[in-house]
């Protein structure tokens, strides 16, 4: 009976370390998309914890400098976790080859895991444990250290396109000033040269949002400012470009309102939250048509040439619209985006549960 215990908690020590090792390396290592069951139940249960911290905040910026902190102390207390069933796994692994009471198992597990050396080993089974064990616990404090300076620098990349929008656009980010300042300083055809640069920085978001869940909690510097509502204003203004304004088309524009809603569809995907990936034109959006005539009579008032026929523009401008319509909304109340013409002012409020759903990935339509 014993030897069966010893067999069943050795292989039950073992499957915990190889558990949580590929775990750690499918949300750091694996250079694709990987929704990881134990990443996600730290940062839900985080999320929750947060969320009630919140619920006492009485303004944005409280609510903001709150959410500051998510990111960062996730990612401090994940490799915790790790660390921690690590421990736990070779606790298992230590007793199984002869090391008694648990008590001293689990002495001899964390000694080993953290190299401190204090708990000494009686034989050469017990020493290959702790000399791997030990190398388990530097490779993962390694690991994360390792990507920080990564995570660091797709934050620093996207913010400076964020904090270079409101040159354009003020802050919180608008369509119609991006539009009625550039038009200021005759400045439309401009437009055209930084299609390429925003279509760029749209594939680089899904690359690093899709890969490094941190990112996507990772807050602006500034209150008021937020890659969401960056991108929402991005996308509409090259919308209302491409439907909107008498000026020969420009297929750049087009290509980047395609590279934006694919990021951000798959930025969503990812959290597995249900959304429809070929939307038809005439699907309803958020935006009513009679907010898109007020837009379009502010240009006007501002000497923005528009088309004749604002119904077709109307019509054109949803059909851009509804392809990043949903994901833009569930992405801003997901990350809690300040409030701003079109996107944050109407986000969507997605429970944690089902941005942390397991299973395959559900999309509708």
């Amino acid at each position: 009976m014993d030897s069966i215990l010893r067999v069943v908690s050795f292989g039950w020590g073992g499957y915990v370390v190889i558990w949580t090792l590929i775990s750690a390396v499918r949300s750091f290592v694996l250079p694709r998309s990987d929704n990881v069951f134990l990443t996600r139940l730290v940062f839900q249960a985080l999320f929750r914890i947060f969320q009630l911290r919140i619920s006492w905040a009485k303004t944005y910026s409280e609510r903001d400098w709150v959410m500051g902190f998510f990111s960062p102390v996730a990612l401090l207390v994940l490799p915790v976790i790790w660390l921690t069933l690590i421990s736990v796994g070779y606790m298992f692994m230590f007793w199984a080859v002869g090391v008694r009471p648990w008590y001293d198992a689990y002495l001899l597990s964390g000694s080993s895991l953290l190299t401190l050396g204090f708990a000494a080993v009686h034989n050469l089974t017990e020493a290959m444990l702790a000399f791997s064990e030990a190398t388990i616990g530097l490779g993962l404090v390694a690991l994360l250290i390792s990507y920080l300076p990564t995570m660091f620098t797709a934050f620093t990349e996207r913010e400076t396109a964020v904090s270079l929008l409101e040159i354009y656009a003020s802050t919180p980010p608008s369509a119609v000033e991006m539009l009625k300042r550039m038009h200021r300083i005759h400045g439309l055809d401009y437009l055209t040269e930084i299609w390429k640069d925003w279509e760029r920085w749209f594939v680089e978001l899904e690359q690093t949002h899709t890969s490094l869940i941190a990112l996507v909690f990772f807050r602006s510097p500034h209150v008021g400012q937020s890659w969401v509502i960056t991108a929402g204003t991005v996308l509409d203004v090259a919308a209302l470009r491409s439907s909107t304004l008498d000026l020969p088309h420009d297929p750049k524009a087009d290509l980047c309102i395609r590279a934006g809603y694919l990021a951000l569809q798959n930025i969503v995907d990812f959290f597995r939250i249900p959304f429809n990936p070929r939307p038809r034109p005439t699907d309803s959006i958020s935006v009513t048509r009679a907010e898109f005539m007020t837009l379009c009579r502010e240009l006007a008032k501002a000497g923005v040439p528009l088309k004749p026929d604002l119904d077709q523009a109307w019509r054109d401008f949803a059909g851009w619209r509804v392809n990043y319509d949903r994901v833009l909304l569930v992405l801003a109340g997901l990350t809690m985006a300040p409030e701003a013409p079109w996107s944050g002012d109407r986000a969507i409020r997605i429970p944690p549960r089902l941005f942390i759903a397991k299973g395959k990935r559900e999309r509708y339509g």
